[in-house]
């Protein structure tokens, strides 16, 4: 344990990859960190390889002796696994904190859960902070997006050394910025996620085409994911999509070819879906995108589809039926409905973060939050400088379809995008994202949709009462379309 004249900056509890690689970080940015572990042998073996040298990194061995190492008021950065691991370190840490001590959660956590530990911890007088991170274990060593949020306290506690561990962006502006109270950080850590989630299903289902329908090697794919990324796709994913293709195996052989093809994932895209069914937002690409996942996990159950579907459906032509399509499609074809579909995805996240704002209370400004993904996180990508763009033009913007520019981006694309969509349902080749987000744009922007026929089924068989377009909004109608069902309705009710 160190002097008391010499205690830490700050605390950080849990060294996994991502708590090892913030602790370098937060030392290089010249403040003092006290480390604890659950497992105390993983403290030494952090202190003699990757922190050797370090002499403002010291190892703590209990909680009492954490938080004794810390200056006042303490700042504790918890990066252990969410969920009950959660409450029961806070729990643990109490009895060392004082009143305006500050504990901060950086793991994946429920954004519930956080606001439920805000108010827990505030009523003993302790500050809680639930900050999402982003950027894998490289941003965490080098630089991370991060949105914190919770008990307003603490954001003059943390600022200094969150924006300093942080992504820059290209201006210089740090990654990092106060999302708001309760579990707004969480929230968009998680929202963050579940638009991860459609890019990479996006891109799979990019590879998929390139390979099934165009018959592009991995090389020549490889180099056309480098091409795409000098363009408006410019990303993190795609760029590293460029180096797992051009990866050879022990063997000479791609790396790709030896994955098994089962999807794994930790819930925030679960969470993300469930939110917006229980707000009555439309992220259906990200919810497609969950499923995509939850499909590719039935591994066993698919080789035996394939081996029935195939013979019965596919192969009557010699198994070359797949390729025998009438429609033609080229590379920029795919970029093109990559694309479109990518603004979909940020546009359905943003609708969502700007729904949850509005309900929780949150007042979160969308172009920050944008800029906060323009670097770090495994979103990044050029046009979140256009998104920020977008809602700094109009903070009111209902959605990124209505800015300008992504709607011309949207209508330069549209038809390369119909094709693509068309070449894969032809060919058997499952696209739901890229299926979904077309679905979406055309519902949409449709000013006259057939959900009218749903309203008369519901209230024919259930009386649930419809609205007239020969009316005004709010006022219900049910109509007795038998004769023999009566006048009364059961009343209705909008999600």
């Amino acid at each position: 344990m160190i002097k008391s004249t010499d205690k830490c900056d700050i605390g950080l509890i849990g060294l996994a990859v991502m708590g090892r690689n913030l602790v370098l970080n937060i030392n290089d940015n010249g403040f003092s960190v006290a480390v604890y572990n659950k497992r105390v042998s993983d403290i030494d073996e952090f202190l003699n390889s990757a922190a050797a040298g370090r002499k403002t990194v010291v190892g703590a061995y209990s909680l009492e002796q954490l938080c004794g190492s810390l200056k006042s008021p303490k700042k504790i950065l918890l990066m252990i696994r969410a969920g009950n691991a959660v409450d029961d370190i806070i729990n643990a840490l109490l009895p060392y904190l004082s009143e305006g001590d500050c504990v901060v959660d950086g793991g994946n956590s429920f954004f519930k859960d956080t606001a439920r530990r805000c108010q827990y911890l505030s009523e003993k007088g302790v500050i809680f902070c639930g900050a999402g991170i982003s950027g894998g274990e490289e941003g965490a060593r080098r630089g991370p997006s991060v949105m914190p949020g919770g008990d307003d306290r603490a954001w003059p506690l943390l600022k200094d050394i969150l924006q300093s561990i942080c992504a820059k962006t290209r201006s210089n502006e740090p990654c990092c910025d106060w999302i708001g109270a309760g579990g707004a950080g969480h929230y968009v850590k998680m929202v963050h996620n579940g638009i991860e989630y459609g890019d990479m299903q996006l891109i799979s289902e990019a590879y998929a085409i390139l390979k099934d329908i165009s018959g592009i090697g991995y090389d020549d794919m490889a180099e056309l994911f480098c091409q795409w990324n000098k363009t408006e796709l410019e990303s993190y994913l795609i760029g590293i999509t460029a180096d797992i293709l051009r990866y050879r195996d022990g063997d000479g052989g791609p790396l790709l070819d030896k994955i098994l093809d089962c999807a794994g994932q930790k819930g925030t895209g679960k969470w993300m879906s469930a939110n917006a069914l229980e707000l009555g937002t439309p992220v259906t690409l990200i919810t497609e995108a969950v499923y995509a996942r939850a499909v590719s996990a039935l591994v066993d159950e698919r080789v035996a589809a394939d081996g029935l579907i195939n013979n019965n459906d596919r192969n009557n032509d010699n198994g070359a039926g797949l390729n025998k399509i009438a429609i033609t499609i080229t590379p920029e074809d795919v970029r093109k409905a990559l694309l479109a579909s990518k603004i979909i995805s940020y546009a359905q996240g943003f609708m969502l973060l700007a729904e949850a704002s509005k309900v929780y209370g949150w007042d979160i400004d969308l172009g920050k939050v944008a800029l906060l993904w323009r670097g770090g996180c495994i979103i990044r990508s050029v046009f979140l400088d256009d998104i920020k763009n977008a809602f700094k033009k109009n903070p009111a913007l209902k959605s990124l379809l209505f800015d300008d520019k992504f709607g011309d981006i949207l209508t330069d694309c549209r038809q390369s995008w119909r094709s693509v969509v068309a070449a894969a349902a032809l060919s058997g080749i499952a696209i739901p994202a890229l299926s979904s987000a077309l679905s979406f744009y055309d519902a949409y922007r449709c000013g006259r949709s057939p959900a009218n026929l749903i309203q008369a089924q519901r209230d024919y068989f259930g009386a649930h009462t419809y609205e007239r377009v020969d009316r005004p909004r709010g006022e219900f109608f049910h109509t007795d379309w038998t004769g023999t069902g009566g006048g009364v309705p059961s009343g209705t009710y909008s999600v």
